[in-house]
């Protein structure tokens, strides 16, 4: 029997925000909602804060300068 072996390589595309939830879009189509009292920087950011992020590597990660926070896609998918 073979077995194809799947590299796990998750990439944040796009970072997407409701009023109570982070959402991540991730370029194979999959999409990762977390609410955003898991992360207290993060929900204690105003709009503008939020909307200031940028991708990590090749989106492995997320980064939002304004309020100095850090996750990763893999951290992401572990904990929701």
């Amino acid at each position: 029997m073979n077995t194809l072996a799947v590299e796990l390589h998750p990439q944040a595309h796009t970072i997407k925000f409701t009023d109570s939830d982070l959402i991540v879009e991730l370029l194979d189509g999959r999409k990762i909602s977390a609410p955003l009292v898991w992360f207290p920087r993060l929900s204690q950011a105003t709009q503008k804060q939020l909307a200031n992020w940028e991708l990590l590597g090749d989106g492995e990660g997320i980064h939002w300068p304004d309020i100095d926070e850090d996750l990763s896609v893999v951290g992401l998918l572990f904990k929701a």
